[in-house]
């Protein structure tokens, strides 16, 4: 059986050193995310891969700015996670961070890590998304540590935020495996106090060929679970004692168990109940939940998302309250809580005569003329991850489908192979320069390597633009902003063996119609390259456009462009927001939109 510390030489080992009374100069006001970038620093660590997804993005363009470590922008999380771990095991302290769905995408090595173990100390940082606010779903990640079998720890404010990040490492290397730090949006995107600290710098470790650890053939790996379940084992025990689960005690009416962000919530909202708040939410100190149940009168568990720790609560014979009160769905709030705990009325919601305001694709987007183009043409698109899944919203209503990063050109495939070419051919399957990086590359080859008719539309923008201006292979540039290897598109479609490529300005409509025509009509790949910079990249100052003689015929309204609004039944341009596209001049029947110059 594998052998580990006793837990009192755990605790101290991980734990004291967090503790120690040490010189803090400064309290900053920081992000969540800009608080675990600072904790990465101060423990000293070397190598950050990422690929950049809100909520953690600011995680890595934080720890950027910090010229000891050396951080890059991934072309996937599955690669970023590879090179955190190559970067441990080769002796350094390593991180990555991602989204919920990008730990989908990093599982594949995620889980053989838990196997292998490490070297230098490997965080992975996964921020999920409750409610949405800018995700394609609700997963739990907690879920992942549980399948895993990955301890995971949760923050509930910036200042824990950069400690847990802090003790993560040290629970790596004591423990010898990957350590999960989750965030929520409202953790990674708030602000509160925080007193930092210095670099301690860690030492490389020494790198050792060991195939029984590293190598994981059958019979590796069959050795190396017996150690993962019984570290398992050891650290559930080992939880019951970490100073990072505290009791709380109040009045013992109420106790209640939560972690994170809906901790802050539970003490607004019950200031007078005792609560259970749990640091490491897998795996769970249930020593500590049950001696804390048998000392209150009523039990609950406040938890967004899953009711993960309710059911194992649950499972554990006690009686337990949770997601009955609190739904399954979104975000919590210190007002829900309030009123599922307590039963107090929700306030109701402030009405006002404001009009609806959908989210659109910015003035100048290059992404809208294209839309536009297809919209006429009447194509069915298969969607992908992106600003330009916006175009699925009226009044462009131009997207038949959005599944997950690069599953465009997949799907465009498998509907050809269900209903024939005939069907391909009015079908396109669009995603962006770093979307395609990501994930577009091996569907793209497939559909090639199948014999397939589609039709792709490559709409490179020259950055990673939803996640806010990210560099990625195409730009040419890293993440610092200095020169780097460029990828060319053109040739790498070309050498994956799509025998049409074309490139279009999406602004040039005539140019980009007669693209989309002559491509969707063959009987092979086809990928057109829609290249224009992001709107955003250049803000110039640029002449307005004016309207003359307008028949309010309302096609430029058509191209959802948020400069245009009607103004006493007839277009008018809000200088402020045009960026001077010329996509409205084009899409006029009458002429009658004409460009500052013009006028």
């Amino acid at each position: 059986m594998e052998k580990f510390i006793p837990a009192e030489r755990l605790a101290q080992a991980v734990f004291g050193g967090v503790q120690e009374a040490e010189p803090r100069p400064e309290t900053r006001l920081m992000l969540g995310n800009e608080a675990v970038a600072r904790g990465a620093w101060e423990a000293g660590v070397r190598v950050i891969s990422s690929y950049p997804g809100t909520p953690s993005t600011e995680i890595t363009e934080a720890a950027a700015n910090y010229e000891e470590i050396n951080c890059q922008w991934a072309t996937n999380e599955k690669v970023a996670t590879e090179v955190a771990f190559g970067a441990a095991m080769a002796g350094a302290r390593a991180m990555t961070c991602m989204k919920h769905v990008g730990v989908n995408v990093a599982a594949d090595p995620l889980f053989t890590a838990a196997y292998t173990g490490v070297n230098a100390g490997m965080v992975i940082v996964c921020a999920d998304d409750p409610a949405m606010h800018s995700s394609q779903n609700e997963q739990d990640s907690r879920y992942y540590a549980r399948a895993a079998h990955i301890p995971m720890l949760e923050p509930a404010d910036s200042q824990e935020c950069l400690e847990y990040t802090k003790i993560a490492f040290q629970m790596s290397e004591e423990l010898d495996t990957p350590v999960f730090l989750r965030l929520t949006t409202r953790i990674a995107h708030s602000r509160s106090p925080v007193t930092v600290g210095e670099r301690r710098q860690a030492e490389l470790k020494p790198y050792e060929k060991d195939v029984m650890k590293y190598v994981m053939m059958p019979g590796m790996a069959r050795k190396r679970h017996g150690k993962v379940e019984q570290r398992e084992s050891f650290l559930a025990e080992a939880a019951n004692r970490m100073p990072i689960n505290r009791l709380e005690w109040r009045e013992k009416d109420v106790g209640v168990i939560t972690s994170g962000c809906s901790y802050q919530y539970v003490r607004e909202a019950l200031p007078t109940a005792s609560v259970l708040k749990l640091g490491m939410v897998y795996p769970l100190p249930m020593k500590l939940i049950s001696d804390f149940a048998s000392q209150v009168k009523r039990l609950l568990v406040i938890e967004e998302l899953e009711g993960l720790i309710e059911k194992d609560v649950a499972a554990a014979g006690l009686l337990v309250e949770g997601k009955v009160l609190t739904g399954d769905q979104g975000e919590l709030s210190t007002e829900k809580v309030r009123s599922a705990v307590l039963g107090v009325k929700l306030p109701s919601q402030v009405q006002d005569d404001l009009p609806a305001r959908p989210p659109v694709l910015c003035p100048g987007c290059p992404h809208r003329g294209i839309f536009h183009v297809v919209k006429k043409l009447k194509l069915r698109v298969m969607g992908d991850i992106g600003c330009y899944t916006l175009a699925a919203l009226a009044p462009l209503s131009a997207m038949d489908a959005c599944l997950c990063m690069g599953a465009s050109i997949g799907m465009a495939s498998g509907a050809e192979r269900a209903r024939g070419k005939e069907f391909s051919k009015g079908t396109v399957a669009v995603l962006g320069d770093s979307t395609f990086l990501h994930s577009g590359i091996t569907p793209l080859i497939d559909a090639v390597y199948g014999r397939s008719a589609i039709t792709v539309l490559i709409l490179d923008n020259r950055i990673t633009g939803m996640t806010g201006h990210q560099q990625n292979p195409s730009t040419g540039v890293d993440i610092h902003g200095n020169p780097a290897p460029q990828v060319d598109l053109e040739k790498f479609v070309l050498g994956c063996g799509v025998q049409h490529v074309r490139v279009v300005d999406p602004f040039d409509i005539k140019q980009t119609e007669a693209a989309l025509r002559e491509e969707t009509a063959r009987n092979a790949v086809s990928v057109i390259i829609a290249r224009r910079p992001c709107a955003l990249l250049e803000r110039k100052t640029r002449p307005a456009h004016v309207i003359r003689d307008c028949k309010s015929c309302g096609q430029c309204v058509k191209i959802s462009c948020p400069a245009i609004r009607r103004k006493n039944q007839q277009a008018a341009i809000d200088p402020a927001q045009c960026s001077s596209c010329g996509l409205c001049t084009q899409v006029c029947p009458f002429g009658a939109i004409r460009s500052g110059e013009d006028a």
